[in-house]
């Protein structure tokens, strides 16, 4: 089982990559949160990596942070939930977020995510809240991420309002929130404007 890889990105799609590992290239399926963390084509990457073995085929499932990896894990073992779907749950929602919103019994907040009903939602909430607890210790982190979360989401929707597109908004915002100083909703705004302006 293939359980990390480390190599050259040769070709990066929304949903897909391939990385080079010594003159070998590996298709990984992605969510966007692992995409939009990804370099530009040529760049270094590391992926933790989740092989799924069917009859049929041999897919990897690649993830920039080990929370990723373990929801993706648990959310699979839930009945009625592939890999498909849950790649479709960690690209519609951040790991940090949809363990607050688990924990809280958020069921909207799930059913927010393309593709997911209000059965799915409401299977997901009762199944992972006991078998995230024993994945993360994030009642302070949580907390934190989910200040971060909220800035991040404000400051991507009002670029995404004054028409910037979706990819370059989040690179820009991503920029400006890894930037010293005060952590206000304009001074970050200002910052990703600035970062968009390059």
């Amino acid at each position: 089982m293939i359980a990390f890889l480390r190599g050259r990105l040769l070709d990066k799609h929304p949903n897909r990559l391939v990385v080079d590992v010594q003159g070998v290239g590996y298709e990984v399926h992605v969510p966007l949160s692992t995409f939009y963390r990804m370099p530009e084509t040529g760049g270094d990457v590391s992926l933790r990596v989740h092989t799924h073995v069917r009859e049929d085929a041999i897919s990897l499932f690649g993830f920039a942070s080990l929370l990723e990896l373990q929801i993706f894990e648990r959310l699979i073992a839930i009945s009625g939930i592939g890999p498909k779907l849950a790649l479709a749950v960690l690209s519609g929602i951040e790991a940090a977020e949809l363990v607050v919103a688990v924990q809280r019994g958020d069921i909207a907040r799930l059913t927010a995510i393309p593709g997911i009903g209000k059965k799915t939602a409401e299977r997901i909430g009762l199944e992972l809240k006991d078998r995230l607890r024993a994945v993360v210790a994030v009642d302070a982190q949580a907390a934190g991420a989910t200040g971060r979360d909220d800035l991040r989401a404000d400051l991507l929707s009002a670029l995404l309002n004054l028409g910037y597109h979706r990819t370059l908004a989040e690179k820009a915002v991503d920029a400006a929130l890894k930037l010293p100083g005060e952590t206000t909703f304009e001074r970050r705004l200002k910052q990703a404007l600035q970062e968009l302006a390059k």
